[in-house]
């Protein structure tokens, strides 16, 4: 699986990260946990199980994109939550993500929430939360508005625990 994902500005990320922290100290889930030098806050443009990641450098060249970070967004999945950071949705930031999704063609069934027309750009703060530690973790967050940019441009590639930087 390869993950297509913009990267924001050293500001931006500093703040998502400043949150990650706040939720790891409250001994809450929290995606800064991950101890990887790869784990950077990031929106996920696409997701596709082949990928020529060449076949990108055209849309690296797209940024910098203007980033607006504004409240907190739930994500259902079972009986946890993902909560994260709801990017602000942009002509920019759709045309972006259009260029992507045409270049790379239409995602698998199991990828369809990255989809022209179904993707919800976000910044992932925490995942697996149990429902009943919701409050726990909204109360620990501070999620300011954010106005930035999105200056990288990456691709994850999960079976190689690899990260291409495009830009």
């Amino acid at each position: 699986m390869f993950s297509v994902e913009l990267v924001p500005d050293a500001a931006t990320e500093r703040v998502v990260r400043e949150d990650w922290e706040r939720l790891r100290i409250a001994g809450l889930p929290s995606a800064g946990r991950n101890p990887s030098p790869s784990n950077r806050p990031h929106v996920t443009v696409a997701v596709r199980d082949d990928l020529d990641v060449g076949a990108l450098a055209g849309e690296a060249q797209l940024l910098p994109l203007p980033l607006e970070l504004g409240g907190i967004v739930l994500f259902r999945h079972a009986a946890r939550v993902v909560v994260a950071r709801q990017v602000i949705v942009t002509a920019e930031l759709l045309r972006f993500h259009a260029a992507v999704a045409e270049r790379l063609g239409p995602p698998a069934p199991r990828y369809a929430t990255t989809a022209t027309g179904r993707w919800t750009p976000h910044v992932t703060l925490a995942r697996s939360v149990p429902a009943e530690r919701l409050s726990e973790v909204m109360a620990a967050v501070d999620a300011p508005h954010v106005l930035g940019e999105a200056t990288g441009l990456r691709v994850w590639d999960a079976g190689a625990k690899a990260i291409t930087t495009l830009r």
